[in-house]
């Protein structure tokens, strides 16, 4: 099997899939995905062809391509992914973004609750290496995989804290910005069946997944400087319920902001 033939095994010519299928083979092969139709006719070994015919199949049975090649670009960096964490999806960049457009000290105090992969917490040192930044994490495991990503780019300047959202943190620290993607999809969410792959805890909150970002915004309150910011990522619906949690908690400055597909996906709000 050459490459063109591998290229061709799944989806339509210009389609995501065959997108997809370029990405596999530019892992399996070491030869960059711009590069690989100037190279359509060289002939994949025999190992070459089976690791894609096998990494083919996972996908078609629901596994992201993020698993199945162990990374997944995010922002400048490119990350370790393993099944302790989610996949960074691109509209988390919105939500990088939004932070470095906000008026922030040039040495600003941040905290990403909930870090995973870290995509956020390293996305923004990478961008402000002045920052002051921690990330924390409730699973070991995962906040592990953050570890090796910060060391992975020279971000060795990240803390990191083990434990749940502000708990993880001393009492006496105070940040500038709390950021955080937080789980924020209802159990009976129908897409829950689209993301069975991804672990459940990351996903998933009750109160028709508001209760972990109604907990960071009440906690998180106590743990802000004086004009500090929260910045959530949230459901494509879920704007005007979390601007009412703002409310509730006497925060000001309220606003959305909406990802690469014109959907609500950022809600921010300053600490009165």
């Amino acid at each position: 099997m050459n490459i063109a033939q591998a290229l061709a095994l799944r989806g339509e010519p210009e389609s995501y899939e065959r997108q997809e299928n370029a990405w596999l083979l530019e892992h399996i092969t070491k030869i960059d995905s711009f590069d690989l139709v100037m190279k359509k006719e060289q002939v994949l070994t025999a190992e070459q062809e089976q690791s894609y015919v096998d990494a083919l199949k996972r996908i078609e049975a629901g596994e992201p391509l993020a698993y199945v090649t162990g990374s997944q670009p995010f922002w400048t960096l490119d990350l370790k992914v393993t099944k302790d964490t989610l996949v960074p999806r691109p509209d988390t960049e919105v939500l990088v973004e939004t932070v470095l457009h906000l008026d922030l000290p040039e040495d600003a105090r941040i905290v990403d609750l909930g870090t995973g992969t870290g995509a956020i917490a390293l996305s923004l040192a990478s961008e402000r290496p002045d920052w002051d930044i921690t990330a924390t994490d409730i699973y070991e495991p995962t906040l592990e995989v953050a570890q090796f990503n910060a060391e992975q780019h020279d971000l060795n300047h990240v803390k990191f804290a083990c434990g749940s959202w502000l708990n993880a943190l001393n009492r006496n620290q105070y940040f500038d910005v709390i950021v955080s993607n937080p789980p924020y999809i209802d159990a009976d969410d129908v897409h829950m069946k689209d993301l069975a792959t991804e672990p459940k805890r990351a996903l998933v909150a009750e109160n028709h997944g508001l209760a972990d970002i109604e907990l960071i915004i009440q906690q998180g309150q106590k743990y802000l400087t004086a004009n500090g910011w929260i910045a959530l990522e949230h459901g494509y619906d879920q704007a005007d319920a979390v601007q009412q949690l703002f409310k509730k908690y006497g925060f000001k400055d309220i606003r959305t902001v909406k990802d690469y597909g014109g959907n609500d996906r950022v809600t921010l709000a300053c600490h009165a």
